[in-house]
C-alpha cells in the first residue's frame, strides 16, 4: 500500500488492552481493519461520534507527529532507520496509565515518572528527523491556529511540530473534543470500560512505524524493539 505519511508511535503490544482500546476506537491499525464498537453505559453521545477524531490514527501515544517524506527519502530507508535508532535505545517502563481529562479530551495519561520516556522520544524526534519533508503552509497554519506559546512556535518551526522537546507529554488518545458536560461522564465510563486491562506497569519495548493510506486511516508497518529485542514488522 503507498502510504502519503509517516508516524512513529507508541502502541500496545498485542493483548486485552490493545484489544480493548482498538474496540473502542472502532479501527485496529495493528490488523489495517475496522472494529466493532462496545456498549458502555453513560456515554455522552454515540461511540462512533465520541472517537471520529482520533479513529484514523488507531490507538497510539505520540512519538514523531505524522510526516512527509523528504525528497530523496523512502520507506524502506525510513524503517531500517528506526530499527537501528530503537537497537540502540533502552525499553522504558511506566508505574501504569489512567484515564483523565486533558483539556476538552479524554485520554490515558502516564503515571508516576515519565523521565526516560520523554528521553526516548526527544532521540527519536532528533534522530529521524532527515526523513521528514518540511510541513507545508497550511499544517503550519493548521498547527498555529491552537495559539502556540513562543516556545511552541520555535519547536514548530525547527521539528515540524510544537510539543516536542520540552512541551513533550504524552497520552494516548481516547476521544475527540468533548462538551464540557460530557467530559467527566465520558471519562468515567471509559475508566470502568478500560480498568480490567489498564497494565501496570507498561512497558514500552517497541516503537510502531505507522503509514497513512489514501483513505486517511494509518496502518502499522513495523514494530521495531527497542534495545535489539524480538519484535514484529
Amino acid at each position: 500500500m503507498k502510504f502519503r505519511r509517516y508516524a512513529v508511535f507508541v502502541t500496545p503490544s498485542p493483548g486485552a488492552f490493545a484489544e480493548a482500546a482498538a474496540a473502542w476506537l472502532g479501527w485496529d491499525a495493528a490488523a489495517g481493519r475496522e472494529r466493532r464498537h462496545p456498549a458502555l453505559d453513560g456515554l455522552p453521545a454515540p461511540v462512533a461520534e465520541i472517537t471520529a477524531a482520533p479513529r484514523r490514527y488507531g490507538f497510539h501515544g505520540t512519538v514523531k507527529a505524522p510526516f512527509a517524506l523528504a525528497e530523496g527519502a523512502s520507506a524502506d530507508d525510513l524503517a531500517q532507520a528506526l530499527r537501528a535508532h530503537c537497537a540502540g535505545l533502552a525499553p522504558v517502563r511506566l508505574a501504569g496509565l489512567e484515564v483523565a481529562a486533558l483539556g476538552a479530551f479524554v485520554a490515558l495519561r502516564p503515571a508516576g515518572e515519565t523521565g526516560a520516556l520523554s528521553q526516548l522520544a526527544a532521540a527519536t524526534v532528533a534522530g529521524l528527523d532527515g526523513f521528514r519533508a518540511p510541513p507545508g503552509a497550511a499544517e503550519l497554519a493548521r498547527r498555529r491556529a491552537a495559539g502556540l506559546t513562543p516556545a511552541q512556535e520555535a519547536l514548530l518551526a525547527r521539528w515540524g511540530y510544537p510539543f516536542v522537546m520540552e512541551e513533550f507529554r504524552f497520552h494516548m488518545t481516547l476521544t475527540g473534543p468533548l462538551a464540557a458536560d460530557g467530559i467527566d461522564a465520558a471519562r468515567e465510563a471509559l475508566a470502568a470500560y478500560l480498568a480490567p486491562v489498564l497494565p501496570a506497569p507498561f512497558a514500552i519495548d517497541a516503537l510502531t512505524l505507522l503509514g497513512e493510506g489514501e483513505d486517511g486511516r494509518f496502518r502499522e508497518i513495523l514494530r521495531a524493539p527497542l534495545g535489539g529485542g524480538a519484535g514484529g514488522g
